[in-house]
């Protein structure tokens, strides 16, 4: 039976998951968090750097700062975007103010910029705000 390995966005630790079980009741073997959710998740640089190298599900980044603006206005659309694509794409927040090392690692120059992994490698970017129905079909082109 074929299975997708994913990092827990909460302890880090990298779980093998069966195909057949990758929807709201993959949880993580080490700290029993949901792995596969229709939330939005607050990461760290590190959890987000191993998740980006490790997973083997989309994983599309967020990265925002609470000062700006549009990021502020885009928060509820990339929260509704990660509803409606449970099961296909993990979504992740990453507060490049309280990380700040993240503009540098992952060459961000302006903000709200998404970015989508798979495979261990940056697919896409792109940057401004957008609202929810762009972002699911910006993720499935990325997909």
């Amino acid at each position: 039976m074929a299975s997708r390995k994913l990092t827990c966005l909460h302890c880090g630790q990298v779980n093998r998951v069966p195909e057949d079980r990758l929807g709201p009741a993959a949880k993580c073997g080490t700290c029993g968090a949901k792995l596969v959710s229709g939330k939005a998740v607050e990461v760290d640089l590190a959890i987000l750097q191993k998740a980006a190298r490790t997973d083997e599900m989309p994983l599309i980044v967020d990265f925002w700062a609470p000062w700006c603006g549009p990021c502020r206005m885009m928060a509820p659309e990339f929260a509704k975007a990660a509803e409606v694509l449970a099961g296909q794409a993990r979504l992740v927040k990453l507060n490049t103010e309280a990380h700040p090392q993240a503009g540098a690692v992952y060459n961000i120059r302006g903000i709200p910029t998404m970015a989508a992994f798979l495979g261990g490698r940056e697919r896409q970017r792109q940057s401004g705000a957008m609202p929810a129905a762009s972002i699911v079909d910006w993720i499935k082109g990325a997909a």
